[in-house]
C-alpha cells in the first residue's frame, strides 16, 4: 500500500476507534505524522469528502443505531456523539436520514446509514495468504424467518451485485434491526428467484411475522427453518478479506458433509456475512439429513 493510501486507512482505524470522542484534523495529521492541509487533501481525495464531514456522518450513523437499539434520551446522545446541542444534533440528523431522531427512536423506519469505504491495499488483497489457516466447522438451526432483501439482474457475488445494484444498500440493511444481528447477502437457490432476477443479493433477516415498513424497490420473502454448516475462518488483516473468502469457499469444495450425516441442500439460500477481519469470515452453508 503506498503511503498515502496506508495514512488514509490508519485515519479512517483512528476515526473508527475513536467515534465518541471530538476528533480534529490535528488529531488525524498527528497520526500519521503529516501536516493537518496535507492529511485533510490526501482523506478528501481519496474518500471524496472531507475528513469532519465523514465523521459527522459516521457519529450520525453510530448515534442512529443507538436510538433504534436503547433506552436513551436524545439529549445523551447528542451531547455523547460530540454535537454542540440537541438542536444543531437535530439538524444534523434530519439532513442526513430525512427524520427527526425523536420520531426516529420512537418508530424507526429503515434509513440509510453511512457506511464507509474502507481504504485496502488493492495488491495484497488478491495475494493469498501464505501460512497454513484453520477452518473451523459448526451444525447451526435457523428458524423459519423472512428476508427483506434487494434483488438485481444478473449478479453473482459481492462486486457485481455493487456495480449493479449499489454499494449503499448495505447502510440502509444495516439500519433495520435484524434477528441474526446483521445484513446478510444470500446466494438464492431457483426457486427463490424470479425468472429475470439475479441469484445473489443482499438483505436482512427479520422475524417470521414481521409487519415492519419493507423500502422502495425492496420485498420481502420467507424462509423455512434449515440446518447449516457454518464455515469459520480465522482472524485476517482487512485488507486480505478476497484471500480469506477464498480460503473458505475452498473449505467448502473439499469439505463432504456425509460425514456427519447429511448433505447438502440446494432448496435453502447460502449465507454470507460481512468479512470482518478480527472475527474472520463467515458462510453458512444449508445441509439436510440424508
Amino acid at each position: 500500500m503506498d503511503e498515502q493510501r496506508k495514512a488514509v486507512r490508519l485515519m479512517q482505524d483512528y476515526i473508527s476507534k475513536h467515534i465518541d470522542e471530538d476528533i480534529s484534523i490535528d488529531d488525524l495529521a498527528k497520526e500519521v505524522s503529516f501536516s493537518t492541509s496535507y492529511a485533510r487533501k490526501i482523506f478528501s481525495k481519496a474518500l471524496g469528502m472531507t475528513p469532519a464531514v465523514y465523521v459527522r456522518r459516521l457519529k450520525l450513523t453510530e448515534s442512529a443505531l443507538r436510538l433504534r437499539d436503547e433506552k436513551c434520551q436524545i439529549l445523551d446522545v447528542a451531547y455523547d456523539m460530540g454535537f454542540g446541542s440537541v438542536d444543531g444534533y437535530q439538524r444534523a440528523f434530519r439532513r442526513e436520514f430525512g427524520c427527526n431522531p425523536k420520531e426516529y427512536s420512537t418508530s424507526p423506519i429503515p434509513i440509510w446509514l453511512f457506511t464507509p469505504s474502507l481504504i485496502t491495499d488493492s495488491e495484497r488483497n488478491v495475494s493469498n495468504m501464505s501460512e497454513i489457516r484453520n477452518v473451523f466447522i459448526q451444525v447451526i438451526e435457523k428458524p423459519a424467518r423472512k428476508v427483506i432483501i434487494k434483488r438485481g439482474i444478473k449478479a453473482t457475488e459481492y462486486f457485481s451485485y455493487c456495480e449493479e445494484v449499489g454499494c449503499d444498500v448495505w447502510g440502509l440493511l444495516k439500519s433495520i434491526k435484524s434477528i441474526s444481528g446483521e445484513p446478510v447477502c444470500l446466494w438464492l437457490p431457483k426457486e427463490l428467484r424470479k425468472p429475470v432476477t439475479n441469484e445473489y443479493v443482499q438483505g436482512v433477516e427479520v422475524e417470521a411475522d414481521y409487519a415492519g415498513p419493507v423500502p422502495e424497490g425492496f420485498e420481502i420473502i420467507d424462509l423455512p427453518s434449515a440446518t447449516y454448516l457454518l464455515f469459520r475462518g480465522e482472524p485476517f488483516d482487512d485488507e486480505n478479506y478476497v484471500a480469506a473468502i477464498n480460503e473458505i469457499w475452498d473449505a467448502e469444495e473439499k469439505y463432504n458433509p456425509e460425514f456427519i450425516g447429511f448433505e447438502w441442500d440446494d432448496k435453502n439460500p447460502r449465507i454470507q456475512l460481512e468479512p470482518i477481519g478480527k472475527r474472520g469470515y463467515l458462510e453458512l452453508v444449508p445441509v439436510k439429513k440424508k
